[in-house]
């Protein structure tokens, strides 16, 4: 008797477990983010995690080189990039999709030094003087800071002035972080750091880059496995909520941006 009564308790047990409903996790998603967009993006997922229950892994670096990760496989769900043109050449090679491309942002870049020491340029011009001995811009073969500053530095006509002092970082975190460790006496860097930075900066006019006028745009890598969770996420982006924080990180939304002269 004992011995039935066990094993009909182990019976009702089994088929309870297997009855009982399974806990759901959470889906999870992985963003590919241009360097620029750190500081709004770390506020703008956290929120967008505590909303909807999705969490967010950020991979931050340079535009280009993230752009050649996707299209080697790497496994990220959706592409944030600082200029239009990555993100539109892998939707032509089918490696993004084309009918999620989403104009986000445009941004600008400052002159940026730091807030202790005496040099304090106020133009481009300034950066000729011999007291900036070494002058830190992103890599313009793959950041498109990079290349925003080289062509604004060309057009300034000091370029080949002062290509010899300049220091290459790998993106434009980076290149705040070199001239914020003094390695470096000034930098050219993204706004939306520099707003969040301890630093003095002045903004570059835009039309001194109007070649690389810093377009922003994203689009859901085709081989995700989340889109349903990244679609969401872009567009919690361009939500008023989004819009604002970027705008408070220094972003141009897309009814304001700047006209590119072409």
């Amino acid at each position: 008797m004992l011995r039935s009564m066990s094993l009909l308790l182990l019976v009702l047990w089994v088929v309870t477990a297997c009855s009982a409903p399974q806990a759901t996790v959470a889906p999870e998603i992985t963003v590919a983010a241009a360097a620029d967009l750190s500081p709004a993006f770390q506020e703008i997922g956290a929120l967008f995690t505590e909303r909807t229950g999705i969490r967010v892994v950020f991979n931050f670096g340079s535009t280009g080189q993230l752009a050649q990760q996707i299209e080697r496989g790497a496994p990220f769900d959706v592409f944030f990039a600082a200029n239009q043109s990555f993100v539109e050449d892998l939707a032509a090679k089918g490696v993004v999709d084309a009918s999620s491309m989403t104009i986000y942002a445009q941004g600008r870049i400052t002159i940026w030094t730091r807030a202790d020491q005496a040099l304090q340029p106020q133009q481009l011009a300034d950066l000729l003087a011999p007291a900036y001995r070494r002058i830190a811009i992103a890599n313009p073969e793959h950041a498109p800071y990079g290349q925003a500053a080289r062509e604004a530095l060309e057009r300034a006509g000091i370029w080949e002035q002062i290509k010899d002092r300049l220091v290459f970082g790998e993106n434009v975190a980076q290149t705040l972080t070199l001239a914020d460790t003094g390695n470096v006496e000034a930098a050219i860097v993204a706004l939306s750091l520099s707003v969040s930075s301890n630093g003095r900066w002045v903004l570059i006019p835009a039309e001194l880059h109007p070649d690389h006028p810093l377009i922003q745009m994203a689009a859901i890598v085709a081989s995700s496995q989340q889109r349903e969770a990244a679609q969401r996420f872009m567009e919690f982006v361009t939500s008023p909520k989004g819009h604002e924080i970027m705008k408070k990180h220094g972003f141009i939304l897309p009814d304001e941006m700047i006209e590119s002269a072409r």
